[in-house]
C-alpha cells in the first residue's frame, strides 16, 4: 500500500469512525445490559413480596426498594408480575408463637406457577425447600448455597450464575421473610436470562451491521474527500518539480477558496514573480552590457586613435583625454549605482540615521541646483510647512533621492516653467515631499514601468542626455529602505508629480 496522503487521510477517517462506533456501541450495550438486569431484579423482588404475602399474611420481605423508572422499565415489571399466579388451599394463618416456622406449607394445597419461567422456592430457616414452582426440587436442602446462607442471616442476596440450573445463564435472588421481626424463611427466585441475552445479541448484531455499513459509506466519503485534497497537492507537487527544473510558466487551477485554493493562488503568484525576476535579470544583464559597451567602445576607439599618431597633436590629445575621463566617470557612476541597488535588494544598506530637518535639506539641495535651473530658464519654488516634525533618516541618502528627482524634473521640464518642491505633513508620523514640474509629462501606458531599472520613457534620447535609467529606481530603493513610499502622478503636456514619504523622528 502506497504511503500517500490519500491513503493516510482515508485510513485516518476510517479509524475515527471505528473508534466512534466502537465506543458508542460498547457504552450503549453496557447501559442496556445494566438496564435490563436491573429491571429484572426489581421485578423478581416484587414477585417475591407478592408470593410471601400471599402465603404468609402479614409477613415482610427484606430487600432493596424498587425505584420507579421510565415507562419502558415499568412495562417490563408489570409484564413479569402479571404472569404470576398463585392458588392456595388449607393454608394456616401465621402464629405469634416464637417457634413458628413455615413448615405447615409442606402440607398445604396450593398451585404456584409463572408464565415467564421464573422459578420460585420457599425455604424454611434450615434451608429446606418447602414450596417449589418446579415440583422436582421440593425437599432439597439449599443451606450451602451462598445466596441462601446470606439470606438466612437476614440480608438480601442476589447474583447471576453463568450456568444456572441448566445451559443458560440466570439471575438468582434470595430474600429473607420476617414476621414480627423474626426470620421465618427465605424466598428464593431464579429467572433465566435468555430473553435479555437474545435482545442484547440482536442489538449487537444490528450494531455490527450498522458499523459495517457506516465503514463502507465513510470509506467512500473518505476516499472522495482525500482525493479532493490530494489531487490539488499532486498538481502542486508536479508544478513545483517543473519550476525546479526551470519551467517558470507553470500555473495550477484554483478551484476553491479554502487553504488549498489559497496555496494554489500563492503558487501562481510565486511563479509570476519568478518569471518577472528572471526577465528583469535578463534585461539587467543586457542593459548593463549595453551601457558598458558604449563607453568602453568609445574609450577603445580613442586609445587606438591616439596610438596611431593623434597623441602628437596636443589639442586633439587633450580633447580625447577629456572624453575618456568623462566616459570613465560615467562608468564609475554606473557601477556605483548598480552596487547601491544590489545592496538595497539584499537589505545591506548602511543607513546613518539621525533627526533631520527635511525642509532645510530640501532648500540646500535646491540651492545647489540653481545654476542648472537658470541655464534652462526654470524657476525653482520651495514651499515648506513649519509645523512638520523632523524625520528619522540618513541625510546623504535623502539628498541623493532629492538630486535624482530634481535632475529628472529639470531634464524634462519646458523652458520658462516653474518647478515646485513642497514639504508637508502627511500625518503625525509621516512627512511628505512633492516634486512637481510643468514638463512634457508621461504617457499613462508608461507609468506602470517607471522605476524599473534601465527603463526610459523617451528611448530616442541619447544615453548621455537621458541618463542610465537608474535614477528613479535608486530613489525608490532608498525611500523604501527608510520605511517610506514613493509614487508618481503624470499627465501628458501638463507635467509630472513625484511624491515620497519618510517617517517622523
Amino acid at each position: 500500500m502506497r504511503s500517500s496522503i490519500r491513503v493516510r487521510l482515508t485510513l485516518s477517517h476510517l479509524t475515527v469512525i471505528v473508534l466512534a462506533m466502537g465506543l458508542s456501541g460498547f457504552l450503549l450495550l453496557s447501559f442496556l445490559e445494566r438496564y435490563f438486569l436491573q429491571a429484572m431484579e426489581d421485578s423478581l423482588i416484587a414477585q417475591a413480596r407478592i408470593t410471601a404475602q400471599a402465603l404468609v399474611p402479614g409477613a415482610r420481605v427484606s430487600g432493596p426498594p424498587v425505584v420507579v423508572q421510565a415507562p419502558a422499565y415499568n412495562a417490563i415489571q408489570q409484564q413479569q408480575q402479571g404472569n404470576l399466579s398463585l392458588q392456595t388451599q388449607n393454608v394456616a394463618p401465621p402464629s405469634t408463637d416464637p417457634s413458628f416456622d413455615l413448615g405447615y406449607l409442606a402440607d398445604a394445597s396450593f398451585q404456584l406457577s409463572t408464565q415467564l419461567d421464573t422459578r420460585i422456592r420457599i425455604l424454611n430457616t434450615q434451608g429446606i425447600v418447602l414450596v417449589e414452582s418446579q415440583p422436582a426440587g421440593q425437599g432439597a436442602n439449599l443451606h450451602s448455597d451462598p445466596l441462601v446462607t446470606q439470606a438466612l442471616t437476614g440480608q438480601y442476596a442476589s447474583g447471576t450464575d453463568p450456568t444456572g440450573d441448566g445451559p443458560e445463564a440466570a439471575m438468582h435472588l434470595a430474600l429473607p421473610v420476617q414476621l414480627d421481626n423474626r426470620l421465618v424463611g427465605v424466598v428464593y427466585l431464579s429467572q433465566p436470562l435468555r430473553d435479555v441475552i437474545a435482545v442484547l445479541r440482536d442489538l449487537r448484531t444490528r450494531w455490527l451491521l450498522s458499523t459495517a455499513i457506516a465503514l463502507i459509506l465513510s470509506g467512500v466519503v473518505g476516499f472522495l474527500l482525500s482525493r479532493a485534497i490530494a489531487n490539488p497537492l499532486h498538481r502542486l507537487t508536479a508544478a513545483a518539480g517543473a519550476v525546479a527544473e526551470g519551467q517558470l510558466d507553470q500555473q495550477v487551477p484554483v478551484n476553491s477558496r479554502d487553504e488549498l485554493g489559497r496555496l494554489s493562488q500563492a503558487f501562481n503568484e510565486m511563479t509570476a514573480h519568478l518569471r518577472t525576476a528572471r526577465q528583469m535579470q535578463t534585461d539587467i544583464v543586457a542593459n548593463v552590457s549595453h551601457e558598458l559597451r558604449t563607453p568602453l567602445t568609445s574609450i577603445k576607439g580613442l586609445v587606438e586613435t591616439l596610438r596611431d599618431g593623434a597623441v602628437d597633436d596636443l589639442q586633439v590629445r587633450d580633447s580625447f583625454l577629456e572624453t575618456m575621463e568623462n566616459e570613465t566617470d560615467r562608468l564609475i557612476r554606473l557601477v556605483n549605482d548598480l552596487l547601491l541597488l544590489s545592496r538595497a535588494d539584499s537589505a545591506a544598506l548602511n543607513l546613518h540615521r539621525e533627526s533631520l530637518d527635511l525642509a532645510q535639506l530640501v532648500q540646500t539641495t535646491v540651492n545647489s541646483l540653481l545654476p542648472q535651473a537658470e541655464a534652462q530658464r526654470l524657476a525653482l519654488n520651495v514651499e515648506t510647512n513649519p509645523a512638520c516634525p523632523p524625520v528619522w533618516a540618513d541625510p546623504d541618502r535623502i539628498k541623493q533621492v532629492l538630486v535624482n528627482l530634481l535632475d529628472n524634473a529639470l531634464k524634462y521640464s519646458q523652458p520658462d516653467s516653474t518647478l515646485t518642491i513642497r514639504v508637508d505633513c502627511a500625518n503625525n508620523r509621516l512627512v511628505q515631499v512633492q516634486v512637481k514640474d510643468q514638463g512634457i509629462g508621461i504617457p499613462a501606458t508608461e507609468l506602470a514601468h517607471l522605476g524599473q531599472r534601465f527603463y526610459r520613457v523617451d528611448k530616442a534620447r541619447a544615453r548621455t542626455e537621458g541618463g542610465s535609467g537608474l535614477g528613479l529606481a535608486i530613489a525608490q530603493a532608498l525611500v523604501k529602505a527608510h520605511g517610506g513610499q514613493l509614487w508618481l502622478e503624470s499627465q501628458e503636456e501638463q507635467g509630472t508629480t513625484v511624491t515620497f514619504t519618510l517617517p517622523a523622528a
